[in-house]
């Protein structure tokens, strides 16, 4: 099944769609004149002639507004002259009327212009504040290649209470976090951001998994009650988190699962789940007791992908209550590139869900190639699957 939507926005972005809206309240004025002066002088069809710059309205500016009305004013007046009745008070209300309602929408259309203006700068402050949050990793990092979706619950919103990073340590290698604050949109933007700064502060800082998801939660339980909206959300605050640790070297790399959906595998084919072994609590669940989490080893080779996700992809419900499946859904692409599978994944979330969207919805894809270059050239990346490895997680 395939997802079109097509709107008059979506035309108006288009200059030839928008050339194509405005003549259309022109036409309708010469339309409604040829035919007014064709009628008898007791049919008036002149307070017709409003409708050109209500309709101009919705598709342009107010210059654009105001032409249309004084083009309507004009028209009404030269009806009248050719009706020979341009001083009767009948022609005359309905001039004054005319000039009077175009005022008022051209009024209405500067106040529109004033607001979208408003609205734009708004998106471009969140667009902003989304970079400087989000940050979105780079397309390589080391050996591995990355591509990401992000969407948000709130049409207006940019950013929203699910995030990922990346950042490098010292071993080498490439720490990667992916989370969701529970509850969506604006009001969970602060806690995102405590969750992201501490992660990249402590991330090439702390020599394993277990240290670092240890200072993760220090820092988030030490700043967490000064940015949740305890007014508006007054319950429980916490973070659901994937960290990893995915070495430059080898093929073996480590988890630890704070209460997340289990990412996915991809190698060849065959779609695994990454369950947990030992499962930490999410993050910021400050009054339970410390423990130590347990990071769970995984192989990581060459050629195969990491789907790492947030619950706003899995829960997301088709027009008939359905989930979306996921990993059914991967498993039946074709292989490609992780920028290849991000563009199917979103393409067919949107037809499963209509394209609407109730939740914040983050996809981070994940590829390891190879590490050394040979004869001092880059070496491509696999694409053939090898042989399946029982080291998973919960395997």
């Amino acid at each position: 099944m395939k997802y079109r939507r097509v709107s008059v926005d979506r035309l108006l972005e288009q200059p030839s769609g928008r050339n194509r809206l405005v003549m259309i309240p022109f036409a309708l004025i010469a339309a409604i004149t040829a035919v007014d002066v064709q009628e008898p002088s007791d049919v008036h069809l002149g307070p017709l002639l409003v409708i050109a710059p209500a309709l101009t309205a919705a598709v342009a500016g107010p210059w654009l507004t105001a032409l249309a009305g004084g083009v309507a004013v004009v028209a009404q007046v030269f009806i009248g002259v050719f009706h020979g009745g341009l001083g009767t008070a009948n022609h005359v209300s309905q001039i004054i009327g005319l000039a009077v309602l175009s005022t008022l929408v051209v009024l209405v259309s500067l106040a529109r212009e004033r607001r979208n203006r408003q609205l734009s700068r708004a998106r471009t402050v969140a667009e902003t504040a989304q970079q400087v949050l989000l940050r979105p990793p780079p397309r390589r990092i080391g050996p591995l290649r990355v591509a990401w979706l992000y969407l948000t619950a709130e049409d207006e919103s940019r950013i929203g209470g699910d995030l990922f990073a990346t950042a490098r340590a010292a071993h080498p290698s490439t720490r990667v976090i992916i989370g969701d604050v529970r509850g969506s949109g604006l009001a969970s933007i602060g806690e995102a951001s405590v969750v992201l700064g501490a992660f990249r502060e402590a991330a090439h800082r702390q020599a394993t998994l277990p240290g670092l998801v240890e200072t993760l939660e220090d820092s988030i339980c030490r700043n967490l009650e000064e940015v949740a909206d305890t007014e508006y959300d007054p319950g429980e605050h916490f973070i659901t988190a994937l960290v990893l640790d995915l070495p430059d070297e080898g093929t073996g790399a480590e988890i630890i699962n704070c209460g997340h959906p289990p990412p996915l595998l991809v190698r060849g084919r065959k779609v695994t789940p990454l369950y947990p072994r030992s499962a930490a609590p999410p993050l910021g669940l400050c009054d339970l007791p410390a423990a130590t989490p347990r990071a769970d080893p995984f192989a990581f080779e060459p050629g195969d992908l990491l789907v790492l996700y947030t619950d706003g992809v899995v829960e997301a419900r088709s027009p008939d209550g359905d989930f979306y499946p996921l990993a059914e859904r991967i498993a039946s692409f074709p292989p490609g590139s992780p920028d290849a599978l991000v563009r199917r994944v979103h393409h067919d979330l949107l037809a499963h869900t209509g394209g609407r969207q109730a939740d914040d919805t983050a996809l981070l894809i994940i590829e390891r190639g190879r590490s050394h270059p040979v004869d001092g050239r880059p070496q491509p990346l696999r694409t053939a699957a090898p042989p399946p490895a029982d080291t998973t997680p919960g395997g």
